[in-house]
């Protein structure tokens, strides 16, 4: 099973800033609009899934995570901690 996190802006430069600061290093992607990124576990979404939740009000940035082929769950300050739950619930290991 992989999982997909994608990352959406409208702002030049804002998924740049967020994954810097999320991996404290520099990327290189400094004029994308989108970023995507596999997991082959599933529980490590939870990691990324809380810091984007805790940072939402800096940065102009969109989640959306994949766990099911073509099923798409848009992350939201209001069902992040459900997300994170069921995570954990779903894939126990």
């Amino acid at each position: 099973m992989i999982a997909t996190v994608n990352l959406y802006s409208n702002k030049k430069g804002e998924l740049n800033r967020f994954l810097s600061s999320f991996y404290n290093t520099e990327f290189d992607i400094e004029n994308s609009l989108k970023w995507e990124k596999e997991y082959k576990n599933p529980i490590e979404l939870a990691e990324i899934v809380g810091i984007f939740t805790d940072n939402s009000e800096d940065f102009l940035v969109n989640m959306w995570i994949c766990l099911d082929k073509n099923v798409f769950i848009n992350v939201t300050n209001d069902n992040a901690d459900q997300i994170i739950k069921y995570l954990y619930e779903r894939f126990p290991y």
